[in-house]
């Protein structure tokens, strides 16, 4: 339990600053965002059309042109149709539209690393073996997903969509460039290579509530994408240390905070996304903090004074 709690610790630290909630790329596209542990994601599957630079994506609409394509960056729509698609599910990528040098995401943001996506897949459930080719954790998939079948195939099991990313299942385009599975699956690209002929993505599906941790072909599959920002913390107060101690942790019902600062000090808690749910004011000595409405999980807890910052987290069992 110990380890857990530390190996979250190490991976979760959040930004709790109040930033824009939307980026837009350079053909105007607006996306909302979603911060997860000490990342911030894109929220919605990227569907630009050029590159940062205004370099046009080539969009390989024929099966020869995607098949016959070994080293170009290109993108495509589910059966070429992007005025049923791309707005909700966006574009579909090659590996080499993701590592281009252009750059696909908009300033500031860029394709995740396979590392980038273990971080977020151990921040939401520990349980995640990332070094595990196929289905694994136990309900991450699901904390991942729009909830309903709006958009995913029934059942869409254990959909919660806790983590606030909202997963789509976009499909993808594959051996003799063909289209399948939308509704069904979605996958996303990293810029990580597994060997040379292919990389590391992420599979979620519409029938589990798992990770499937995969690799695939750099150059037939067409995939979605999920930018993440640059800077992953943001943080631009100056850190206090120290000065808080909170028991017990992990806590059931009531945690204790004891505070030897002679000021009076804002506190906040935070959830898996970034949402305050709790906001009081602490004083010196002795405070007690009712946790008992609280889910099960991690939090965050922020303590803010003049000029000045410190952050903790708990355990609600």
């Amino acid at each position: 339990m110990k380890k857990t709690i530390l190996l979250i610790s190490v991976l979760a630290f959040l930004t709790l600053n109040n930033h824009a909630q939307t980026v837009t790329d350079i053909d105007g596209n607006v996306y909302n965002t979603v911060i997860i542990g000490g990342q911030k994601w894109m929220k919605e599957n990227l569907r630009v059309t050029h590159y940062r630079n205004g370099v046009q994506i080539p969009n390989f609409i024929s099966p020869a042109s995607w098949t016959n394509n070994y080293t170009t960056g290109a993108m495509c729509y589910y059966n070429n149709d992007s005025s049923t698609y791309a707005s909700t599910y966006g574009a579909l990528y090659n590996w080499y539209a993701v590592i281009d040098t252009n750059k696909i995401c908009p300033e500031g943001w860029h394709v995740p690393t396979n590392s980038e996506w273990n971080i977020l897949e151990k921040y939401i459930d520990p349980t995640v073996d990332t070094t595990f080719f196929g289905l694994t954790g136990t309900d991450f998939g699901g904390m991942l997903k729009e909830t309903g079948t709006s958009h995913w195939t029934s059942p869409n099991t254990g959909a919660t969509n806790s983590s606030g990313f909202s997963a789509l299942p976009g499909g993808y385009r594959y051996i003799y460039a063909s289209y399948t599975d939308i509704g069904n699956y979605g996958y996303w690209w990293s810029t990580t290579g597994f060997d040379t002929e292919n990389a590391w993505d992420r599979l979620l599906s519409f029938d589990n509530s798992q990770v499937y941790r995969a690799y695939h072909d750099k150059t037939l599959s067409g995939f979605s994408i999920r930018c993440i920002c640059d800077k992953e913390t943001n943080i631009d107060e100056t850190l206090h240390h120290g000065q808080f101690e909170i028991f017990p942790n992990p806590a059931v019902n009531t945690i204790n905070i004891v505070s030897s600062e002679e000021q009076t000090v804002s506190m906040q808690i935070f959830n898996i996304i970034g949402a305050c749910i709790v906001e009081t004011k602490l004083f010196d000595g002795k405070n007690v903090i009712d946790i008992s409405t609280l889910s099960k999980g991690l939090y965050i807890v922020k303590f803010t004074g003049d000029n000045w910052i410190e952050q903790q987290k708990i355990i609600k069992e």
